[in-house]
C-alpha cells in the first residue's frame, strides 16, 4: 500500500476549503474589473449591482409599497378623527386671539355664540375636506415621486465595502460553515478516489 495515498483526502479537503473561501471572497472582489492572464474577473455583487437594484426597486415600487394602501390609512375616518381635536384647537385660537389681533371690529361684534357656531361650521367642513385633500395629495405625490428611481439611486450609493464588512460580522458562523463543507466535500471526495484506486490495483 502506497501510505501517500493517505494525504490525498487530506489535500482534497484543503481544496474543498480554499475554492469556498475563493467563492465568498469573489461574492465582492474585485470591485472592478480585474485581468488576470486574459480572463476578466469581476465580482458577483458589483458586476450585478445595477440589475440587483433595479430588481429591488421595482419589487419594492410594486408589492412592498402601495400609495393605495397609505391613501386608505390616512383617510380612515378613525385616523382623521384623532387629527380634529388638534385642528378644532387651531381653529378656536384663530377665531378668540388671531382674528382680534387682525380684525378688531370684527372680533367686538362676535360673541361666544358665533365663535362656537364658526367652528362647528369649519369643523363639518374640513370632516368632509380632510379625505379629499389627502386622495388629492396622494395621487399628486404619486405622479411625482419615482419611488424605483429612488430606491435604485440609493443602493447605487450603498459602499459595498461597508456592506461586506457588515455581511461577514452578521453571517460569520454561516460563512464558516460554508468553508468547512467545502472542506467536507473534498475530504469525501479525496476518500473515494483514495478508495477506488485501492481496489483498482
Amino acid at each position: 500500500m502506497h501510505w501517500w495515498l493517505l494525504i490525498i483526502p487530506f489535500i482534497a479537503a484543503l481544496i474543498g476549503w480554499i475554492i469556498n473561501s475563493l467563492i465568498i471572497r469573489f461574492l465582492f472582489h474585485p470591485l472592478q474589473p480585474t485581468k488576470i492572464l486574459g480572463f476578466t474577473f469581476f465580482g458577483l455583487v458589483p458586476a450585478k449591482r445595477e440589475i440587483i437594484a433595479k430588481q429591488l426597486g421595482q419589487y419594492v415600487d410594486k408589492k412592498l409599497f402601495s400609495f393605495g394602501d397609505i391613501e386608505e390609512k390616512l383617510t380612515n375616518p378613525a385616523n382623521i378623527e384623532k387629527l380634529l381635536p388638534m385642528v378644532e384647537e387651531q381653529i378656536d385660537h384663530f377665531l378668540r386671539k388671531k382674528l382680534a389681533e387682525q380684525m378688531p371690529m370684527i372680533s367686538m361684534l362676535i360673541g361666544e355664540n358665533t365663535i362656537q357656531q364658526l367652528k362647528n361650521i369649519f369643523m363639518e367642513e374640513l370632516t368632509i375636506l380632510f379625505p379629499n385633500l389627502i386622495h388629492q395629495y396622494a395621487k399628486n405625490l404619486q405622479s411625482d415621486l419615482d419611488l424605483e428611481k429612488m430606491i435604485t439611486e440609493k443602493i447605487m450609493a450603498i459602499d459595498l465595502i461597508e456592506t461586506e464588512k457588515r455581511l461577514h460580522a452578521q453571517f460569520k458562523k454561516e460563512l464558516q460553515y460554508f468553508r468547512f463543507a467545502g472542506a467536507l466535500t473534498g475530504l469525501i471526495i479525496g476518500s473515494i478516489q483514495v478508495l477506488i484506486t485501492l481496489l483498482l490495483n
